[in-house]
C-alpha cells in the first residue's frame, strides 16, 4: 500500500539569493495553497494555517470529529457507514493529492526529496525522504514540519472538500523523537503518581502533545492541553 514518487531537481539561478524558508513560502503560494501573507514581525518565517485547522484534536476531553460523525450517523436520514475498503481508498486518494502537491512545492523551491505514501490506521501518511536541506531546517523542534503538514492538509481539503487528518513526516523526524517524548511523559506520570500533584510539561507542538496524552491515558491519568500558541503545553493530573 506504499509507493514512492522519485523527484530529481535542478537549482534555479534566479532564486539563488532567496532563503529556503522564503522559497518554500513562495512555492506554497504558486502551488495554490491558501497561505496568509506574513506581517513585518513574521518576515522570513513560513506562514502557518489559521488556528483551528491544526492537529489539536489531541485533547482527550469532548467528542472527536469521528465520534461526532458517528453520532450524526445514528439519525434516520444519515448516510450509511463506509466500509473499510472505501475508507482506505479515500485515504490513498488523500496521499496521492498530497504527494502531487509536495512534489510541486519541492520543484518550485529547488529542493530534493522522494515522496512515500502509506495508510496508517485512519490517516493518510506521507513522508519526504532524502530531503537533507528540509531535514536541517526542521531541527530541532519540527516547526517547519508542522507548517508543511498544515499546508498539505489544506491542499487536500481544497481538492476533496473534506477535512484531512493526514500525517506528514520529513526524514523520519517523528519516529526519531517519539521515543524520547514517551520517556519524558512516563517520567511525568511517575511523578504525578508518587506526589499526587499535577505536572506541567514544556510547550510542545500538536504531535508532541498527542504523544504525551496517549502515555497519560495508558497510565490511567488525566491530561489537558493548556496555554495558547507556542506556549501551549500538557498538564498531567492525578486520576479522578
Amino acid at each position: 500500500m506504499s509507493e514512492t514518487h522519485p523527484e530529481s531537481l535542478t537549482p534555479r539561478e534566479e532564486e539563488a539569493e532567496q532563503t529556503l524558508p522564503e522559497q518554500t513560502a513562495e512555492a506554497a503560494r504558486e502551488a495554490g495553497a491558501p497561505v496568509a501573507e506574513a506581517g513585518a514581525e513574521d518576515e522570513g518565517r513560513l506562514p502557518v494555517a489559521p488556528a483551528g485547522t491544526g492537529e489539536d484534536a489531541d485533547a482527550p476531553v469532548g467528542p472527536t470529529c469521528d465520534e461526532a460523525q458517528a453520532g450524526d450517523a445514528e439519525g434516520e436520514d444519515a448516510a450509511p457507514a463506509k466500509t473499510r475498503e472505501e475508507r482506505i481508498k479515500e485515504l490513498e486518494e488523500e496521499g496521492d493529492i498530497a504527494a502531487d502537491y509536495l512534489e510541486e512545492l519541492l520543484d518550485i523551491a529547488d529542493l530534493d526529496g522522494d515522496i512515500d505514501i502509506d495508510v496508517d490506521g485512519d490517516r493518510a501518511s506521507v513522508e519526504i525522504r532524502g530531503a537533507t536541506q528540509l531535514a536541517k531546517l526542521n531541527e530541532p523542534r519540527g516547526e517547519l514540519l508542522d507548517a508543511l503538514q498544515e499546508l498539505t492538509r489544506l491542499a487536500v481539503q481544497s481538492s476533496t472538500g473534506s477535512r484531512s487528518r493526514l500525517m506528514l513526516d520529513i526524514g523520519g523526524y517523528r519516529a526519531q523523537h517519539k521515543g524520547s517524548l514517551e520517556q519524558l511523559a512516563e517520567d511525568a506520570v511517575n511523578s504525578v503518581k508518587q506526589d499526587g500533584e499535577p505536572v506541567a510539561l514544556r510547550p510542545m507542538n500538536p504531535f508532541e502533545r498527542k504523544v504525551v496524552h496517549d502515555v497519560a491515558k495508558q497510565a490511567g491519568l488525566r491530561s489537558e492541553s493548556e496555554g495558547d500558541g507556542k506556549d501551549r503545553h500538557v498538564v498531567i493530573h492525578p486520576a479522578s
